[in-house]
């Protein structure tokens, strides 16, 4: 039996004859459904229409499917001694994708913002062995493809490493999270940030939104959690979640720049 994969969000979900009738992402009020309706793809389909690509960005290796498909998000790769740990997921894992990856030291761990970009968790996963996938469990009621390796964790704050925190921020969704790599930009630190706060297209700016395509706005409460949540972290770049999405330096100046202004403009 085939595995079927959302064509609007990416998710992937489990083994059956038939597709499922609907998608519980995108019929969530953040996301859509298709114009053309509800429609998914097998894993083989997929496979045939696209290929992963990889490159640099910003000093870390990202992942995507070309052609564009869904989202479009890039994975990041940040590379620790005894392995990388993949940020956010794509859709699809290729065998080349794989390898190259082992060629990079292998997955220990892959840890994901939230559902929007929950994609093939569950094969990258089982790629490597059955690495953890950290996901927070206020979001658990959307995952697509239960799966042993799924670690669903509590609370504002989980280690990954010495240099790698998952922290809960809340915002785009209950368990919204961002992960700060104390070793990133050179040792000054980076902040992940996926969309949750989503990296502006002039890159001197963040902003925050409930709901992107459905422009529906974060509000003040959640925004200043976001803030508060931050505030102790150093890091002097922000990873946003599509390829260039970057703020390669000043970037928690920036970060609450942009707080403010958002702040001022929703008043």
């Amino acid at each position: 039996m085939p595995l079927w994969t959302c064509e609007t969000c990416g998710a992937q979900f489990p083994q059956s004859d038939a597709p499922p009738n609907s998608c519980l992402i995108c019929q969530d009020e953040r996301q859509f459904v298709n114009w053309k309706g509800q429609a998914f793809v097998t894993r083989e389909v997929l496979t045939q229409r696209h290929r992963l690509v990889w490159r640099d960005d910003c000093g870390l290796t990202g992942l995507a499917l070309e052609p564009r498909f869904a989202i479009g998000q890039r994975a990041l790769l940040i590379p620790e001694v005894d392995g990388c740990v993949m940020w956010d997921c794509v859709p699809l894992a290729t065998a080349e994708a794989v390898e190259h990856i082992r060629s990079l030291g292998g997955l220990k761990a892959i840890a994901i913002s939230h559902p929007h970009f929950y994609g093939a968790l569950a094969d990258w996963s089982e790629a490597f062995g059955g690495v953890p996938v950290y996901l927070h469990a206020d979001d658990r009621a959307f995952v697509t493809r239960p799966h042993p390796s799924i670690v669903h964790w509590t609370g504002d704050h989980q280690r990954i490493s010495d240099d790698i925190l998952l922290l809960r921020t809340g915002g785009h969704f209950a368990g919204a999270t961002m992960l700060h790599w104390a070793r990133g930009a050179e040792g000054r630190g980076a902040l992940l940030t996926g969309d949750v706060a989503q990296v502006a297209m002039d890159r001197r700016f963040v902003s925050f939104m409930y709901s992107y395509p459905n422009y529906i706005p974060l509000n003040a409460a959640s925004v200043l959690r976001i803030a508060n949540a931050v505030a102790p972290l150093a890091f002097d770049r922000v990873y946003g979640a599509w390829w260039g999405r970057n703020i390669s330096g000043g970037a928690k100046d920036a970060f609450n720049a942009s707080v403010t202004r958002y702040l001022s403009a929703i008043a």
